[in-house]
C-alpha cells in the first residue's frame, strides 16, 4: 500500500474525528448552487466508504456509455469523420477488445497501476487494428495520477503518447492531424492533471491534519512539563519547609523530654521554641499553598502573602537550630543585601536543607559553620560539620549518612540548576564531618 493511500485509509478511520481545514467547502460553500453540488459530493463520499463496489461499477457504466456510439460503429468512424482502416472489425473482435478494456476499471483503486498499464496495453492494439476508444485509458490515468504511484505515471503516460500517436496514424486523415493531436493528447493531459491536482490537495489537507496533531502533541507535552515542573517546585519547597521544621521540632522535642526531669525552666524554653518553629511551618506553609489558589491575586481575595525568606532571615534560622543543640557559626562576606529576591531564597533555602541534613545525619552538638560571600559574579555558600559529636548518639531518623544525594540534595542541584550553578557535597577531607560547597553564578542578578 502507498504512503498516500495509507494515510487516506487512516483519514477514513478517524471519520468526523479529523479537524476541519479550509478548501473547496470554505471557497465555494458561500455559492447556493455549489454549495448543493458540495453537499452531494460529500454524501458520494460517506456512500462510497459504505459500499465501493457501487461506485467502481458507476465509472464503468459511464465509460461504457461514452465509449457506445464509436462501439456500436464497428471502428468505421471515429470523431474525425471516416476512416481509413482497411476493413471493419468482426464484432468478437470489437467486444472482446472493448471487454478487455472496460473490465479492470473495478480494479482501478485497488491496483491502479497494473489497472491503467493494461488498459494502455489494449488500447494500443485497438489503434493498430483502427479502433479508438479513449475514455477507458482517461478514466485509468486519473486514478493513477490520484493514487498510484507517481514514478509509474510517467512510464504510464508515455504509453499513452504512444497509443495516441499510433491512433492518429491509423485514424486520423493527416489534413486533421492537428485537431486530432489536441483531441487525443486532451484525453491523456486533462485527467492526469485532475488527478495530480486532487492527489495534492489531498496530501495539503494531510499534511494539515498532521501538523494540528503535532502541535496538539506539542500542546500536551507542553502542559505536562510545565505542570511536572511547578509539582517539582511545591514538592521542593514543601521539603524545605516541613522537612527543616519538623527536624528541629523533633530535636527540640527529645531534648525537651531529657530536660524535664532537670531543669524545668530550660525545658519550657525547649517547649515554647517548639511551638514557635510549629508555627513559623504552618506560616510557611500558607505562604506556599496560597500562592497556588486559583484567582488569589487576580482578585485581591485573602490577606496578603509574606515575601519570601532571604538572607537577612538566616541569622532567625540559625536562632532555631542553635536552640535545637546545634552549635552553628555564621560569616558573610561582600554585598549580599544587593541579590535578587530569587537568588537570596535560594541562598537561604540551601542554607536551610545543609543545616537540617546535618540535624537528620550529625545530630545535636556538631559543629557546623555557614560561610556565604559574593562577589561581582558569584555567589559561595558553604556548610561544614564536624559529624556526630564523641560520645553523643546517633540520631534515630537516620544512622547513616547516605553516600549519594537523598531528596534533599536534589533540591539543592535543582537550586543552584537555576543560576547555573555547581555542588559540591561529601566527606571533608580535613577531618570527620561533612560538607557542602555551592557557587552559583549571578551576574544579572544585583540591584541597580
Amino acid at each position: 500500500m502507498s504512503p498516500h493511500r495509507a494515510a487516506t485509509a487512516a483519514d477514513r478511520a478517524r471519520g468526523s474525528a479529523s479537524p476541519q481545514f479550509p478548501g473547496l467547502e470554505a471557497v465555494w460553500g458561500q455559492n447556493p448552487i455549489l454549495h448543493v453540488l458540495l453537499s452531494r459530493l460529500r454524501r458520494l463520499r460517506r456512500l462510497d466508504r459504505r459500499r465501493p463496489l457501487l461506485l467502481d461499477t458507476s465509472v464503468v457504466l459511464l465509460v461504457v456509455c461514452v465509449s457506445l456510439p464509436d462501439l456500436l460503429a464497428g471502428g468505421a468512424t471515429s470523431p474525425f469523420g471516416e476512416t481509413d482502416t482497411r476493413a471493419p472489425l468482426p464484432a468478437a473482435a470489437l467486444y472482446g477488445l472493448f471487454a478487455a478494456q472496460v473490465v479492470p476499471l473495478w480494479w482501478r483503486r485497488r491496483a491502479p497501476a497494473s489497472v491503467c498499464f493494461a488498459i494502455i496495453a489494449v488500447s494500443v492494439v485497438q489503434g493498430a487494428l483502427g479502433l479508438s476508444l479513449p475514455a477507458a485509458v482517461s478514466a485509468a490515468l486519473y486514478t493513477l495520477a490520484l493514487r498510484g504511484s507517481l514514478r509509474l505515471l510517467g512510464w504510464a503516460v508515455a504509453g499513452a503518447v504512444f497509443q495516441v500517436v499510433l491512433t492518429l496514424c491509423v485514424l486520423v486523415p493527416v489534413d486533421r492531424w492537428v485537431p486530432g493531436l489536441f483531441f487525443l493528447m486532451g484525453t491523456v493531459i486533462a485527467p492526469t492533471a485532475v488527478g495530480l491536482a486532487l492527489r495534492a490537495q489531498r496530501m495539503y489537507l494531510t499534511a494539515l491534519r498532521d501538523r494540528d496533531r503535532r502541535l496538539a502533541v506539542e500542546r500536551d507535552q507542553r502542559v505536562q512539563l510545565t505542570a511536572a515542573a511547578e509539582r517539582s517546585r511545591v514538592a521542593r519547597e514543601m521539603h524545605d519547609i516541613v522537612g527543616h521544621n519538623l527536624s528541629v521540632m523533633v530535636t527540640l522535642a527529645d531534648g525537651a523530654a531529657t530536660l524535664a526531669a532537670h531543669n524545668d525552666e530550660r525545658s519550657a524554653e525547649a517547649l515554647r521554641m517548639l511551638g514557635d518553629t510549629g508555627r513559623q511551618a504552618m506560616s510557611e506553609l500558607r505562604s506556599v499553598l496560597g500562592v497556588l489558589r486559583e484567582g488569589q491575586q487576580d482578585h485581591g481575595g485573602g490577606r496578603p502573602l509574606s515575601p519570601q525568606p532571604g538572607i537577612g532571615d538566616v541569622e532567625a534560622l540559625l536562632t532555631r537550630i542553635r536552640a535545637a543543640g546545634l552549635p552553628v557559626t555564621y560569616r558573610t562576606a561582600g554585598d549580599l543585601a544587593t541579590l535578587g529576591g530569587g537568588v537570596q531564597l535560594t541562598v537561604y533555602r540551601i542554607v536551610q536543607e545543609a543545616l537540617t541534613n546535618t540535624l537528620k545525619h550529625a545530630g545535636a552538638g556538631s559543629a557546623t559553620h555557614v560561610t556565604v560571600t559574593a562577589d561581582a559574579r558569584t555567589v559561595r555558600i558553604r556548610i561544614a560539620d564536624s559529624g556526630t559529636a564523641p560520645g553523643a548518639p546517633v540520631p534515630a531518623e537516620a544512622p547513616a549518612r547516605p553516600d549519594g544525594p537523598g531528596h534533599g540534595m536534589v533540591g539543592i542541584r535543582q537550586r543552584a540548576g537555576l543560576y547555573g550553578g555547581t555542588v559540591k557535597a561529601g566527606p571533608r577531607e580535613d577531618g570527620p564531618g561533612w560538607i557542602v560547597d555551592v557557587e552559583l553564578d549571578v551576574p544579572s542578578t544585583r540591584a541597580p
